[in-house]
């Protein structure tokens, strides 16, 4: 049998590409069915953002002041008035050397006066990356201070997944009990996708739901202080 010598460098094969009518009917398939079925999947997405909201009594409420909201303030409010907690504590922005920063606590001071929200007192909290979970230790620390044993965590309703998860981790293990109270404005887990706004902060929201679930917490979260 003979065998030539380009065989031994070089052969042939017989291969099959898909054209490009194919590829483009397969993408309109895939969007008119993503389309289609949207509002199933679209709250399903919402909604494993959102913790299970608690009513019940603690010692404080804890306002997730982080990206200032005067809703967090109207319903913390509403909870101290139904008798829920005796005290609101509420995290501000803080410098590396733990001075707390005159405008966050400016902010804290006009949405609290304007939700009628007097019996509140601020936490400095340095933002140590990852951001979340430090607070989360220096929130402890205070609350520790206060002798707290129980406390309502008031969140932006597509965060508030998050917080539970990092507040159940960090407060639990120190013996302080977590409810979560997720607050919600204009964007719902059933409209979310009816703006760009909406899918960008669901969109964000998920992102950093999955970086602290399998990442942050089981590598970070038994092993971090503040």
């Amino acid at each position: 049998m003979n065998i030539s010598w380009k065989s031994r460098f070089i052969y042939e094969k017989q291969c099959i590409k898909t054209t490009w009518t194919l590829r483009v009917t397969v993408l309109v398939c895939v969007f008119l069915i993503a389309w289609l079925s949207s509002r199933f999947w679209t709250r399903a997405v919402g909604d494993s953002l959102v913790c299970d909201e608690r009513l019940v009594p603690a010692d404080a409420i804890l306002i997730e002041n982080f990206d200032p909201d005067y809703l967090l303030f109207e319903r913390a409010h509403a909870l101290y008035k139904a008798g829920l907690a005796s005290k609101v504590f509420v995290p501000t922005d803080a410098s590396a050397d733990g001075e707390e920063s005159m405008v966050s606590a400016g902010i804290v001071e006009v949405m609290s006066r304007i939700a009628w929200l007097e019996a509140r007192e601020t936490i400095p909290v340095r933002g140590i990356e990852p951001i979340s979970l430090n607070a989360a230790y220096q929130i402890l620390a205070a609350l520790e201070r206060h002798h707290i044993r129980s406390v309502l965590v008031v969140a932006p309703g597509f965060r508030s997944r998050r917080s539970a998860l990092v507040y159940s981790e960090v407060l639990g293990r120190a013996g302080i009990a977590v409810s979560c109270v997720p607050v919600f404005g204009t964007k719902t887990p059933a409209t979310w996708a009816t703006t760009w706004h909406g899918v960008q902060e669901v969109g964000e929201q998920f992102v950093k739901l999955q970086y602290y679930r399998w990442y942050v917490m089981p590598f970070y979260g038994s092993t971090q202080q503040s």
